[in-house]
């Protein structure tokens, strides 16, 4: 995976000064190594017990939408505001450099038990910590996390009762 090391830039003070910003997209330009990644996410033990996958917004869809067409597994967003019709439910959460809020429409729920959620990176674990409180608020199992990058230094996966699997970790 140290291809897919290099592939991942950093950038200086964004989206706020003081933040080092993790931009995987470059990933998605080398499809051999999007590949690789996505079959050994696909093979994830999590992934395989789960009845559904959350992805994300908004990078997260990224990824989870390619794990779930390869391990065959239905696909559900967790998008920003303003995003989904229908009978939502919806949770704000702390970012590390702000606030935002999430929603999931309540049918695309109904006819699973246990989830895996898929994201593009851990950080301080608020956006997935939104997640599955949404999920649990539905008496919702979440198996586990999968992330591209995971911020070690921060601490995010502490936050969780589940298990978390990175790919590459800073």
């Amino acid at each position: 995976m140290k291809k897919l090391e290099e592939l991942i830039l950093t950038y200086k003070d964004f989206p706020r000064k003081g933040i080092f910003f993790k931009d995987i997209l470059g990933i998605a330009q080398e499809p051999e190594i999007f590949k690789e990644l996505i079959i050994e996410m696909a093979a994830s033990e999590i992934i395989k017990s789960a009845d559904a996958i959350i992805a994300i917004d908004a990078r997260g869809f990224i990824f989870g939408t390619a794990v779930s067409l390869l391990a065959s597994k239905p696909i559900i967003f967790a998008r920003k505001p303003g995003k989904l019709p229908g009978e939502l439910i919806q949770k704000t959460y702390s970012l590390e450099y702000g606030e935002n809020s999430l929603s999931i429409q309540k049918e695309s729920l109904k006819k699973f038990k246990s989830f895996a959620i898929i994201d593009d990176l851990l950080a301080t674990g608020g956006t997935v910590n939104c997640v599955s409180g949404l999920l649990e608020s539905q008496q919702k199992k979440v198996l586990g996390l999968l992330v591209v990058v995971e911020l070690k230094e921060l601490c995010g996966r502490l936050k969780f009762r589940f298990p978390v699997e990175s790919i590459i970790s800073y």
